[in-house]
């Protein structure tokens, strides 16, 4: 047996390292300098978009057939990392790509893989997810919008609430009820285009983070349209959406390690600067301890969350369990080490003059979306109880 080898899986390929290399020096340069402004305006970061979509970091994990990068969840997940180190709003754009377009990846037919997952790697449209509802938030399966049968097309009615990008994607994967009686058992999903008659957006919700990121009700008012747009089967979209989350709960961990990662770098430039009683804040041990503690919260999500993307490329058959882990895991983290980090600043960190307030803000989502946390253990423990 190879020792060599065997280590060899604990170490982040190098191809992988050099792709964090180029997602940083673009984000370095060209996605940290909009994320304040995002923040405080609350707009997408136009020119944020467009440098990620002039490198191909927009969309990164779909496949080279469809005209993509082809990155497999882990590189995919890095991607996610670094854009999340400098602006969260904007690690929205590859990771709801992900989110929108995995239903299709994983049940859609080809002549709908073709049709719009060419358009998204090309950077042409954006793709949205549309699942929660007013009243159907946790209980997904409650969910109340309609897609009625009418000859060769589907006619659907009702609201979706907290959809990330919506207005801003052209495409969106819609979850509809096709038969009232049989609960999840009779839920599809579709495709619906932001131009289909009928189709409208609420306003923007006011939030407490990831304000670059719009997030707005989407109405589908007696929305038309073609049957062959239907994704997978007749009563297997809530069976898809379901198996999409175990996939991309991993793409909201690695959000979370990287503004974790964000916060812990400005932190730890910040105390070896600051001078008080003579000395640097980073001298004093108790300063030390609580970096010492942010770095080991922040590996061990990072680690968890790897682990998780090479399940999740892998298809292992654990992968419910690690992605709710990872996000899970990584999510609390996040909330730690950024609250932390504006406690190292001090009064400059409750400000809006430093970053860690506004990547505390941000952090907190992390912990609510793509199934809470309470949500996620939840799953975990089912998953451990069926063994």
């Amino acid at each position: 047996m190879s020792t060599a080898t065997s280590f060899d899986v604990y170490q982040v390929p190098e191809e992988h390292e050099a792709i964090r290399e180029a997602v940083r020096a673009v984000c370095d340069a060209k996605v940290a300098p909009n994320a304040a402004e995002a923040d405080e305006t609350g707009e997408f970061p136009k020119a944020s978009y467009e440098a990620l979509r002039a490198a191909d970091f927009h969309a990164p994990h779909i496949p080279v057939e469809y005209g993509g990068a082809g990155a497999d969840a882990l590189a995919t997940a890095i991607v996610i990392e670094e854009v999340a180190r400098a602006c969260a709003s904007s690690s929205l754009i590859p990771a709801v790509n992900k989110l929108g377009t995995m239903p299709l990846l994983l049940a859609g037919s080809e002549e709908l893989k073709r049709r719009y997952l060419t358009a998204v790697a090309a950077g042409e449209a954006m793709f949205s997810y549309c699942l929660s509802e007013p009243e159907a938030g946790s209980d997904a399966a409650s969910m109340s919008t309609r897609a009625e049968r009418d000859g060769d097309h589907y006619v659907l009615n009702g609201a979706k609430r907290w959809i990330t990008n919506a207005g801003v994607s052209e495409y969106y994967t819609v979850f509809a009820v096709t038969d009232p009686a049989a609960r999840s058992r009779g839920i599809s999903a579709f495709v619906v285009e932001k131009s289909d008659p009928g189709v409208s957006f609420g306003a923007p919700e006011k939030k407490l983070g990831i304000k670059g990121s719009p997030t707005r009700e989407v109405y589908f008012d007696n929305v038309r349209i073609p049957a062959d747009r239907m994704i997978g089967e007749p009563g297997t979209g809530f069976a898809t959406a379901m198996r999409t989350l175990d996939h991309t709960r991993v793409t909201i961990a690695a959000q979370a390690v990287g503004i974790a990662q964000g916060a812990l770098d400005f932190a730890k430039g910040y105390v070896q600067e600051r001078q008080q009683f003579g000395k640097a804040v980073a001298e004093f041990q108790g300063i030390q301890f609580l970096l010492a503690d942010m770095g080991m919260k922040l590996e061990a999500a990072r680690q968890l969350t790897y682990a998780a993307a090479g399940k999740s490329e892998r298809g292992d058959v654990d992968l419910t369990y690690f992605g709710a882990a990872a996000k899970c895991f990584a999510s609390d983290a996040a909330m730690e080490i950024t609250t932390d980090a504006v406690q190292l600043l001090g009064g400059y960190g409750y400000t809006k003059d430093f970053p860690v307030e506004r990547m505390m803000r941000d952090a907190k989502i992390t912990q609510i979306y793509e199934g809470t946390n309470q949500v996620q253990r939840i799953v975990m423990a089912r998953q451990l109880l069926k063994g």
